[in-house]
């Protein structure tokens, strides 16, 4: 066995969990905790999404015993969580308690941990509900209440020496399956748009309790078609609870998704004018159309022009850069230009004569771009 890598049957089972949880999970940190083979990774923190937030668990593995079932150290935060999951284990019927699941352990079986850690998580989130559901707030009870039906709502108890207490929840939004509106998208996950709610704990009665604060948070692959930083949350009124927010928020947000997914072939339709004007695309980006690149010449001079296009096209111009295939800087790079924004554009202009302008601009750029490729200090 090579160093620094863990035994067959562990690995096996940290490949299946990376590859089929159903949410984000990484591992932040490998080490070994064998005395005997000290290049032997049996030791694993995993980084495990929770509330828009993370929770950090050490997973120990014995490089020694590899079918051993693993043992598992929470968080220096979560102290009343494992006296949560020891009453919980000792409730007649519980047949998924990660206690079973420790007692029957199979190593051959590669699901395992990821059992136990989906398991363990959702038994994460039952203590962190009871944790709120005992804070002694009012507000934040009534708030419960009228969203408790509501499904995937997650709610963290957060509170410290040096920070007062809060309630933040998370709070899926849109009932809308945004993976299979783009074909051939290529996310592994499916991609959600959250509300994070911030509750600070008032313990004594305020007649008009202030505004929660409130964030959009959304998976990192939506940004390839919408961006939740475009979007203006609507204003919280006095008096208002979460149940009375979110209808009006999710009848926007759906709007703007399906305007987001249809520009997709808008951008397409564009990169199609283009290659009208500069001839079929050398690179295209066939899914969310971001970007494409093409072959130009001006005279003996060729170059190659690389057009990048936001999600907010056309309101917003793409951006254009200019690379030499003939020039090189000292480096051995091929010389590029800055981005280019300064053309002439219009969003009310048709596609077609988008592309038209933007052939036009650059064929007097060329011109500008070669002389620039020319400059002695930029092949010294």
């Amino acid at each position: 066995m090579s160093p620094e890598t863990a035994p067959p049957l562990i690995a096996a089972q940290l490949n299946y969990l990376l590859s089929h949880f159903p949410l984000v999970v990484k591992i932040e940190n490998k080490w070994s905790g064998s005395k005997y083979y000290p290049g032997i990774l049996d030791r694993f923190t995993l980084v495990i999404s929770y509330c828009l937030d993370v929770i950090k668990w050490d997973i120990i593995f014995d490089a020694e015993s590899p079918m051993a079932a693993p043992d598992v150290i929470f968080g220096p935060d979560d102290e009343n969580f494992q006296q949560f999951l020891v009453l919980r284990g000792e409730e007649e019927g519980d047949t998924k308690s990660p206690k079973n699941f420790l007692n029957d352990w199979n190593s051959r079986d590669p699901t395992q941990l990821m059992l136990l850690i989906q398991e363990l998580r959702d038994q994460y989130m039952s203590f962190q509900k009871k944790c709120v559901a005992e804070v002694d707030d009012d507000r934040l009870k009534f708030e419960i209440s009228t969203i408790v039906a509501r499904e995937g709502i997650e709610m963290h108890m957060s509170s410290g020496v040096d920070k007062p207490e809060e309630v933040k929840f998370s709070v899926p939004l849109l009932d809308m399956n945004i993976n299979k509106m783009v074909p051939g998208c290529p996310w592994k996950h499916k991609q959600k748009i959250y509300l994070q709610v911030i509750y600070p704990v008032e313990k004594k009665y305020v007649s008009t309790p202030s505004a929660p604060r409130l964030k959009l948070v959304s998976t990192t692959e939506l940004k390839s078609i919408f961006s939740i930083d475009d979007v203006k949350l609507p204003t919280w009124l006095n008096g208002m609870c979460m149940a009375e927010y979110l209808p009006h928020l999710e009848e926007s947000l759906e709007n703007q998704v399906l305007e987001a997914v249809s520009l997709i072939d808008v951008r397409r339709r564009f990169i199609e004018a283009l290659a009208l004007q500069f001839g079929r695309p050398l690179e295209a980006d066939p899914v969310f159309c971001r970007k494409a690149t093409f072959l130009a010449a001006s005279g003996v001079f060729t170059f190659l022009v690389h057009v990048l296009i936001s999600t907010q096209f056309p309101k917003q111009q793409p951006e254009l850069m200019l690379q030499s295939s003939q020039h090189f800087n000292s480096q051995g790079a091929p010389i590029k230009s800055l981005f280019l924004t300064e053309y002439p554009w219009s969003p009310r202009w048709e596609i077609p004569l988008m592309a038209e302008r933007i052939c036009d601009y650059l064929t007097d750029e060329a011109l500008n771009f070669k002389r620039y490729c020319n400059e002695p200090q930029l092949q010294h």
